[in-house]
């Protein structure tokens, strides 16, 4: 089971992007899936986070310009990011909480991560 994330890019300040994340594999559920991001010399820091039954929560400096959402029946979840800042220059990784199969046994991965994608912001 496996994270792709996609969809960073440079954009100017005031723009737009649209990250997706899909979860491949023999899945059975996903729970809370969830952005992260890590400027250079930065924390990774949360950004968005989504659970099962669609409650959204975000980081103080993406409320209002953000929107976190999934696909459950494509197992992806995605990162409308509107308006954005030189300062939400990261690289933003993809987290979930996956139940899956592996060779028939059952398995759970509490935080699996994506590869991450770069967004830049200019200014």
């Amino acid at each position: 089971v496996q994270l792709q994330a996609s969809g960073g890019g440079l954009v100017q300040a005031g723009g737009s992007l649209k990250l997706s994340c899909a979860a491949s594999g023999s899945i059975f559920s996903i729970g809370a899936m969830g952005w992260y991001r890590q400027a250079p010399g930065k924390q990774r820091e949360l950004v968005a986070l989504t659970t099962s039954g669609g409650s959204t929560d975000y980081a103080d400096s993406v409320k209002g310009r953000f929107t976190i959402s999934r696909d459950n029946a494509k197992n992806t979840v995605y990162l409308q990011m509107n308006s954005l800042k030189p300062e939400d220059t990261a690289v933003y990784y993809c987290n979930a909480d996956v139940s899956y199969s592996s060779s028939g046994t059952y398995m759970r991965e509490y935080d699996l991560w994506g590869q991450g994608t770069l967004v830049t912001v200019s200014s």
